[in-house]
């Protein structure tokens, strides 16, 4: 099937994630949490959608933008790193692109970085001219290297990248990196970020336009009530009329202060706060006339 073309009329939605890996639990959680379940088949490659007609692929990641070019399924949970070097790779041979990233799922987070040796006095891109990099993400590296406008040698290997200097196939890599104590271990240290990942949603540049749109639409907006608020709190509490200007201002970054019915006497107000909310922070709303504060965490939500 052509990349371009629309894939075939079907009623029933395909997700493809990673069978094993860093990604499949997190992946999995997710969409139970949007309400999904599913039977598993006994060969444990496709579960079966029970609740909604939506069935998950089990699959290696570096299958899934394929799959999702090829029509085979609609949607993909995968490392922005993957899907981007296929794109690269697909760009640098003429060809059109075929999947897009829809969503950040805010999990499976990493950089695809520049190490060398940990000896060298880093000074800039300029400097891995003339040199070989060892690389799983060569189409990515090549593009940066473009960009650039530096001339180096890029030496693709399917793993254990960061043991290439050792071995003496390259000067230097480029590869993921978490914490990076991987690169301490080999004497190496990162240097330049070629890119931020982390999982997300992938989908075909052209959406169906069979029963597939509802189910999609439909399921990125509960993916969205769920990763929103993944780091969120919902503050309540109550306040006298004259004091809200200055809570308002202490809660600059949250979402603007709802009021809710009341019977008389101190307004009730609620508001979605990002990221932790401190004892300190409690403290001093308090000192500006909240009273009864109460911090719920939110499970999900529907815009």
């Amino acid at each position: 099937m052509s990349t371009l073309q629309a894939a075939p009329a079907r009623d029933r939605l395909r997700i493809a994630i990673q069978k094993n890996g860093r990604l499949a639990e997190p992946a999995r959680a997710l969409l139970s949490a949007c309400g999904l379940s599913w039977r598993e088949s006994r060969d444990k490659l496709f579960c079966y959608g029970e609740t909604l007609p939506v069935d998950l692929l089990l699959v290696r990641d570096d299958d899934i933008p394929g799959l999702i070019a090829d029509g085979v399924c609609d949607l993909g949970i995968v490392g922005r790193n993957e899907l981007d070097e296929q794109d690269a790779a697909r760009r640098l041979s003429g060809k059109a692109s075929a999947f897009t990233a829809l969503r950040g799922l805010g999990f499976g987070a990493c950089r695809l970085m520049l190490a060398v040796p940990e000896e060298w006095q880093w000074q800039g891109p300029a400097q891995v001219a003339g040199t070989r990099i060892a690389t799983s993400y060569p189409a990515i590296l090549k593009e940066w290297l473009q960009h650039q406008g530096v001339d180096a040698q890029v030496v693709e290997l399917s793993g254990s990248v960061e043991i290439a200097p050792r071995l003496g196939t390259a000067e230097l890599i480029c590869d993921l990196v978490s914490s990076g104590a991987t690169l301490r271990a080999n004497q190496l240290k990162p240097v330049e970020t070629l890119l931020d990942s982390e999982a997300v949603l992938a989908g075909p540049v052209r959406m169906p336009d069979d029963a597939r749109a509802g189910l999609m639409n439909m399921l990125l907006r509960r993916l969205d009530g769920v990763v929103q608020v993944q780091d969120r709190k919902l503050l309540m509490f109550r306040a006298d009329e004259e004091r809200v200007p200055e809570l308002a201002r202490l809660l600059s970054d949250a979402e603007p202060l709802v009021r809710l019915p009341a019977d008389g006497g101190a307004l009730r107000l609620q508001t979605m706060c990002p990221g932790p909310l401190t004892w300190q922070r409690l403290e001093d709303l308090e000192r500006a006339g909240a009273q009864g504060l109460m911090v719920l965490s939110v499970e999900r939500s529907l815009a």
